[in-house]
């Protein structure tokens, strides 16, 4: 087994250094203006823009490939020393239909007309900083990476703006990026750039470069060239982010069956220098997260933990170079096991970070210190990424943390420091039979022990390894993974759903668009099988998974329809619930489950989603049905309803569960919005509720307010058990 896996590998090697050869690129050209000629209104009309040669050989990505667009769309670049401008037209032949619903920074725009972009300012095909806008006016920006999948961190703020336009042809924007929002190399006058448009009501893709269905604009390596940069600088490179903040709270006391209050004024500071071209390092002192939105509440009725995603500022910048392993399922980096315990906050007193490239070698660094508190003692965290790249698209990374706890007692030495290591190999290819993309993956991590019953275990019961072929292209794609993890494997800093294990899913899949057909746009075959055994080699969970049919149409409604084969090793009881009513007993378990999927499109006033699982468990059967119903009345506001419902019959006992989500977003302009989210479920029994109001004065600079409280349910009422109320604002200012 090994030796066949060193072959496929050393042949892999061979092949990418093989088929690594440069493509002709698109080139844009880039003119010098002087600024005092530009009036920012969205509309193209001033001289100088007349005289820029700009580009409009655009090509569909979809329904048809290489097709001619339905729709005219022209681009030209301008720039001056301190900033580029972007200005766009994009005709469209019934005005009146363009969508446009949304103006909430970052929001989703699968609902609306949209103008793409990326920029790779260091040309090097592997990094990009994304953008995206509608016609109101709603921006969208994030860190884009290539690798296995899609890997874009939209909660990268840059400091940006555009200004758009609706009239009788269409519409039009002219877009203002700061060069000092960028990092790039002074020396190179080219960088990477594409375009992607979107015309909603027609489903309609169109691309500058790139254009075929395994390409695109989230992979640089796709990009064109915009040349003519000169003279272009980041000023000095330095900018300071302050923060204040008022706050009250109170919270329940099971003791005294009063509540405990709370309130203060405080506030904090960030510094963040691009110490070169290419390398921001950041300092951070008594950082605040009291405008972070709330996690999506959800019922776990499996064995194993929920990995809930990162929504703090200061920790996912960056995120795009702590990745490790992308797709392969392992995390020995997990930035909320930092500030959090159980969902809930811990003071940072600060925290220090390097982000950026060294010439081919990615670097990301961070160091954070917390607050001791009555539940747990103040803790150092540190952790060093490395990526270097080779080849064209290929990379060796290392990823290395440390969590130090002061607390000698209840943690004695060795383990108040708890370390992890990790290495990573990428190697990607897109020129695989001339123009197909092929990528290979490994891991492996390995971490000291976290307990003392682990001391005397050896490296192999602390450690994951792992590897993925995968071939990502379309009509037909698949992929082939095998990893292990340690019987012990629980890195410090890292997030691990299971261990002690061995698993292999091979998965292959089958899409092809129907280029000539009125009504359906495309259609999906799959089928998957996950085999995840013992280290012993017996068979502990089994997945078969076969989607039959799944069909989008040409109006954006979706159908779908799933069959699961699932096999389940019990090797101890569970409790489900948690509350030991319902005990499922050691053993074997054989379901099968079906499930259907509708979803109407996206573009529409009203959205409806449908998802209806029918399925054996454990030992008897569930059906669940989950809603979600979004209301868009007029531009600005998104209403939405969720609902998902279970129904389990067991042998042991029966139990339905509840839980309702319901979120109104109302956006006033791109820089006033209104968010309430309000969230219950009947088995914790707890309704949570969380409005933000936020008030860009300028980009980079924030006004929230914002009020959580939360009720529990007791004898047939809902008692408070906490409340916050905080105003906080932030100022960003570069030099």
């Amino acid at each position: 087994m090994k030796i066949f896996l060193l072959t496929l590998l050393i042949n892999f090697l061979s092949l990418c250094l093989y088929s690594q050869s440069s493509n002709n690129k698109k080139s844009l050209q880039a003119i010098k203006i002087n600024s005092n000629e530009l009036v920012l209104d969205g509309k193209l009309d001033e001289p100088f823009w007349e005289k820029i040669t700009g580009i409009e050989d655009f090509l569909m990505q979809e329904p048809i490939e290489g097709g001619e667009p339905t729709e005219n769309t022209i681009v030209k670049i301008a720039y001056d020393e301190k900033y580029l401008y972007i200005g766009a037209v994009l005709f469209d032949s019934d005005p009146d239909k363009i969508k446009a619903f949304k103006m909430r920074k970052d929001a989703s725009l699968n609902t609306d007309d949209r103008f793409m972009w990326i920029l790779d300012t260091y040309l090097d095909g592997r990094n990009a900083y994304f953008f995206e806008i509608n016609p109101r006016g709603l921006m969208g920006d994030g860190l884009l990476t290539s690798g296995q999948g899609r890997s874009l961190n939209k909660d990268w703020d840059g400091i940006w703006r555009p200004w758009t336009f609706i009239g009788d042809f269409g519409w039009s924007t002219e877009i203002r990026i700061p060069f000092h929002t960028l990092n790039f190399d002074p020396k190179i006058n080219t960088w990477g750039i594409n375009f992607q448009r979107t015309v909603r009501r027609k489903n309609e893709e169109i691309l500058w470069s790139g254009h075929k269905r395994n390409q695109g604009i989230y992979r640089p390596q796709d990009a064109g060239r915009l040349t003519g940069l000169n003279q272009i600088s980041q000023g000095l490179g330095l900018e300071i982010v302050g923060y204040g903040k008022a706050e009250a709270s109170k919270i329940a006391d099971s003791q005294t069956e009063g509540f405990v209050k709370d309130n203060g004024i405080d506030g904090g500071l960030d510094v963040n220098y691009n110490i070169t071209a290419g390398l921001k390092a950041s300092l951070t002192l008594n950082t605040d997260f009291a405008e972070t939105e709330v996690d999506d509440r959800q019922i776990n009725l499996t064995r194993f933990p929920l990995r809930f995603p990162e929504k703090r500022d200061f920790f996912l910048e960056g995120a795009n170079i702590f990745q490790f392993a992308t797709r392969s399922g392992v995390y020995p980096y997990f930035s909320r096991k930092i500030g959090l315990q159980s969902g809930n906050p811990i003071p940072i007193l600060f925290g220090g970070r390097v982000i950026g490239k060294i010439g081919k070698v990615e670097v990301a660094a961070q160091q954070v210190k917390t607050k001791e508190t009555d539940q747990i003692s103040s803790e150092d965290f540190s952790v060093i990424r490395l990526k270097q790249n080779f080849l064209k698209e290929s990379s060796i990374g290392v990823l290395y943390t440390r969590r130090h706890t002061k607390n000698g007692e209840r943690l004695p030495e060795p383990l108040q420091d708890r370390n992890t290591l990790g290495v990573d190999l990428t190697l990607n290819t897109s020129t695989f039979l001339k123009n197909q993309n092929l990528q290979f993956q490994a891991f492996a991590v390995l971490h000291n022990p976290n307990s003392p019953d682990e001391i005397n275990n050896s490296i192999w019961d602390r450690s994951a390894r792992g590897l993925r072929f995968n071939f990502p292209n379309q009509p037909w794609s698949g992929s082939l993974s095998y990893r292990e993890f340690g019987v012990f494997y629980d890195p410090a800093l890292g997030f691990s759903r299971r261990n002690s294990f061995r698993r292999v899913e091979p998965r292959i899949r089958f899409s092809p668009i129907l280029e000539k057909s009125s009504v359906i746009r495309e259609l999906q075959w799959e089928i998957s099988f996950e085999n995840l055994m013992s280290l012993q080699w017996k068979k502990l969970t089994q997945n078969i998974r076969l989607t039959p049919i799944s069909i989008r149409f040409e109006t954006g409604d979706e159908i779908s329809y799933q069959v699961i084969k699932n096999f389940e090793k019990l090797e101890n009881d569970f409790n489900i619930l948690g509350d030991n009513s319902i005990i499922i007993p050691t053993g074997n378990y054989t379901n099968w489950s079906h499930q259907i999927e509708i979803e109407t499109a996206n573009y529409r006033k009203i959205v409806y989603e449908l998802e209806l699982n029918t399925e054996g468990f454990w030992s008897g059967n569930r059906v669940e049905y989950q809603n979600n119903l979004t209301l868009r009345p007029i531009p600005g506001i998104n209403v939405n309803f969720g609902y998902i419902h279970s129904k389990i019959d067991l042998k042991e006992g029966n139990f339905k569960t509840n839980l309702i989500r319901f979120l109104a977003d109302f956006d006033i302009t791109p820089f006033i919005s209104f968010s309430s989210n309000v969230q219950f479920d009947d088995i914790s029994r707890q309704i949570g509720m969380n409005n933000r109001f936020k008030y860009t004065i300028t980009p980079g600079s924030d006004i929230y307010f914002v009020y959580n409280h939360n009720w529990i349910e007791e004898e047939d009422k809902f008692i408070t058990t906490s409340n916050m109320g905080a105003s906080k604002i932030t100022y960003t200012h570069r030099f």
